[in-house]
């Protein structure tokens, strides 16, 4: 039973955070945030609702459904969204910026490994355990998404017009999320009921009075306001609009370093359903149209991204990374033995332009969140986007089932050990139950076996 004094001070509010504290924090969750985008906004829950109590159940939620109607990162948005609440702009900044720095950090250097020492036998052999692991991962995150969002007959035919739409017809991925959204509008006012969104998150329970309750009042910075608005679009423009004119006149509008900073301009405002539904889309510009990695390096990379903390979207600095260092212009511009800077401009300017929008649709749209309480106009096309999100994934598995199971081509022989590796973690997955981080380390150890047991010589990937 609970003492007089232990009920007194869940009844009180904790102090007020001081910024230092908070960023120690988010330092400390930048390096923690393991788990993907639900294991990140438990870790988020856990600490900041249960533990600490900085902010209420009820507020937490709500800004968590805000943020996944956004495209981008939802864990990072809603530890941008916290850090703003708590202490304006510089604490939304912070929060969002320490949550994505360390991955980056992490990721350079792996990339940097991949790339020098990825054909030595060693590496070579933990890949070929990997890459059947991430197979499995990408199968098990159409289900575990699937079986949340494809509810009702209607969402389970947007999922398969949008697997034939990509799959078959080849149709880029913007236009499925847009034929996706306008679905979803049109059948929200035929059929509402079978566009209602299913990610209420369950009902608020309270866990002792919090610094930003229920009732607390918005604080005065969380007031809209036309030039706060303004203050945040117009900085956010300038931001995007500055390195890519300094980019254009560096190399010309063809150059690489233009180009990924347009495309994953693109992407960061298309991956609504996460880094999985981004994905298909990176690989047709950037492995497909531009070439600046190979479809088995990109497979590589998903490999990578899954093993770091942070948004799994930080695969794309990978794609960055490895596209600066091969791309023959940047050679020209860093010289040719400084292959690891090319790769890491490349892969931090990535960075910069596929988080830039998350910051600016963070703070320029939360105060007005903090004014109303949901859009209900935003339902039923976000709930066909996650559908289409689903055939898209689908679509991801089988392009990755193929180039790990067959990768010496359609007339190459079938990877019989990679089949059971995928086998074996598909059912640590489905049955078990077990962690990404568990499986991928697992499989890479066996993949390492198979690798020398079957006696492959120095830089020959099986």
């Amino acid at each position: 039973m609970s003492s007089p004094t232990a009920v007194a001070e869940v009844d009180t509010a904790p102090a007020a955070v001081p910024f230092g504290e908070a960023l120690r924090f988010w330092l400390k969750l930048g390096f923690i945030s393991f788990g993907g985008p639900a294991g990140q906004i438990a870790i988020m829950h856990a600490e900041l609702v249960e533990r600490r109590r900085w902010i209420s159940e009820r507020r937490f939620l709500h800004a968590l459904n805000y943020c996944m109607v956004l495209p981008g990162p939802e864990a990072q948005q809603l530890a941008t969204y916290i850090g703003w609440l708590m202490h304006r702009t510089w604490g939304g900044i912070v929060a969002g910026g320490l949550f994505v720095l360390p991955s980056l950090f992490i990721l350079i250097a792996l990339s940097w490994i991949y790339m020098a020492y990825g054909e030595q036998p060693l590496v070579a052999g933990l890949f070929y355990g990997i890459k059947p692991a991430v197979t499995a991962i990408v199968v098990h995150a159409a289900h575990r998404i699937g079986s949340r969002a494809l509810n009702n007959g209607w969402l389970w035919a947007i999922a398969a017009a949008a697997f034939v739409a990509i799959f078959a017809l080849q149709v880029p991925f913007p236009l499925i999320v847009l034929g996706a959204a306008l679905a979803g509008f049109v059948g929200g006012r035929i059929a509402p009921a079978r566009f209602r969104s299913g990610g209420s998150h369950g009902a608020a329970v309270s866990f002792g009075r919090a610094l930003i309750d229920d009732d607390t009042p918005a604080p005065p910075h969380a007031r809209f306001a036309a030039w706060r608005l303004a203050s945040v679009i117009a900085p956010g423009l300038v931001l995007w609009a500055a390195p890519l004119a300094f980019l254009i006149a560096l190399q010309g509008w063809p150059g690489t370093l233009p180009q990924m900073a347009w495309f994953f301009t693109k992407a960061a405002l298309l991956t609504f359903g996460g880094a999985y539904a981004v994905l298909p889309y990176v690989y047709q510009g950037a492995v497909v149209q531009q070439g600046w990695l190979s479809g088995a390096q990109m497979i590589d990379g998903l490999a990578l991204g899954e093993t770091t903390p942070g948004p799994l979207i930080m695969v794309l600095a990978f794609v960055g990374f490895v596209g600066g260092w091969q791309a023959s212009d940047l050679a020209a511009l860093f010289g040719p033995d400084r292959r690891f800077v090319a790769g890491a401009a490349a892969a931090a300017l990535v960075t910069w332009f596929t988080f830039l929008p998350s910051f600016v649709f963070i703070l320029a749209g939360a105060p007005l969140v903090e004014a109303t309480h949901e859009n209900l106009e935003l339902t039923a096309p976000l709930t066909a986007i996650t559908a289409a999100v689903v055939g898209v994934i689908v679509n991801l598995a089988l392009f990755f089932g193929w180039n790990v199971l067959w990768p010496a081509g359609r007339e190459g022989p079938f990877e019989w050990p990679a089949a059971a590796i995928a086998l074996a973690a598909a059912i640590a997955l489905f049955r078990f139950g077990r962690g990404v981080i568990e499986v991928i380390a697992g499989c890479a150890l066996i993949g390492l076996a198979a690798h020398w047991a079957r006696g492959h010589a120095p830089g020959v990937l099986p």
